[in-house]
């Protein structure tokens, strides 16, 4: 299922994409070891702030959502939610 926040998500993903490929353009250059490390902090930054964000949106429309229409047991949602726990 899409999600409104799936098309930002995208979007924060191509452009950690790119950055990674910068990295590796720099490696190949023989770019100094701090300015990889640096750029290499922020393309994990980008991809777990993109992570976060799929999962809260998860959380918010499939879980709470589903549980409020009754699509999915309190039960089933906890399952769901302790599995999503350890990928924050």
């Amino acid at each position: 299922m899409k999600h409104h926040s799936h098309p930002d998500i995208a979007k924060r993903l191509k452009r950690a994409h790119g950055h990674l490929a910068s990295v590796i353009e720099m490696i190949d250059a023989g770019r100094p070891c701090i300015d990889l490390a640096q750029q290499l902090f922020a393309v994990e930054s980008a991809i777990t702030n993109a992570k976060r964000e799929l999962i809260h949106d998860h959380m918010e429309h499939c879980l709470g959502d589903g549980i409020g229409a009754g699509e999915m047991t309190s039960e089933a949602a906890l399952a769901e939610f302790k599995t999503l726990a350890k990928f924050l």
